[in-house]
């Protein structure tokens, strides 16, 4: 995923109100972007850090800017979570998601059930493959950890995920790491014990767990391979 347009450069003041970021650009001005990451963005939020937003063409927009990614110990970290749903349906399509290959189609925003919707739903002539992307910020001693605040509706998920897999289909939850510091990805325990809980018998219970790094730099963002799962 390449950005259509070349990012700003600027120095994070403050993340606040879950949405909304205040940053220095390099001309001195400051700008309030929008952040799409709803999470605590334990270790992604320190003020004064460098960060990369992008300015969107649509004069209706509220905001005109978008928080992207912030530099942490020398490498960038993507903390929008609007790619990942692009960046998988991409790296399957390219071979890169190997596990997850084969189908002739992927839908989008699948509905499920009464109140849910699943992020993908590959289609093949072997049958439907039902997936759900998260994007993952933090990291701990070295190993991507998921979630990083409690996570009602990501456990959810995974019961949904639990139920298709009883029904025949094949069902698979990508955590997408935008970070390449990582050797490894584990349940965030500490954080949403439930969750942690969850993704166990969901994996025991044949839901696929496939953890994918992404390389991000302020030209693109590509997935590029798959860390080992700590259960």
């Amino acid at each position: 995923m390449r950005f259509k347009s070349r990012l700003i450069r600027g120095t994070l003041i403050q993340r606040y109100k879950r949405f909304l970021a205040d940053i220095r650009i390099e001309n001195g001005e400051v700008v309030t972007a929008h952040c799409t990451n709803t999470g605590s963005m334990m270790g992604c939020k320190e003020p004064g850090s460098s960060v990369y937003i992008s300015r969107s063409d649509n004069l209706h927009r509220k905001l005109a800017y978008t928080w992207e990614m912030i530099e942490i110990a020398g490498d960038w970290v993507g903390i929008n979570t609007m790619h990942p749903n692009n960046l998988v349906p991409e790296a399957v399509e390219s071979g890169v998601i190997k596990e997850l290959c084969g189908y002739r189609t992927i839908r989008r925003e699948v509905k499920v059930s009464a109140h849910t919707r699943l992020d993908l739903c590959l289609e093949g002539r072997s049958g439907n493959c039902y997936v759900e992307v998260k994007n993952v910020t933090l990291a701990v001693d070295g190993a991507a950890a998921f979630p990083d605040a409690v996570s009602e509706r990501g456990t959810k998920h995974l019961k949904e995920l639990m139920r298709l897999k009883r029904q025949g289909h094949r069902a698979a939850i990508v955590f997408v790491i935008q970070r390449g510091d990582c050797d490894s990805f584990r349940p965030a325990d500490e954080i949403d014990k439930e969750y942690g809980r969850w993704l166990r018998k969901a994996v025991k219970a044949g839901v696929e767990a496939l953890p994918y790094v992404a390389k991000v730099t302020p030209k693109e963002i590509i997935l590029t391979r798959r860390i080992e799962t700590m259960l």
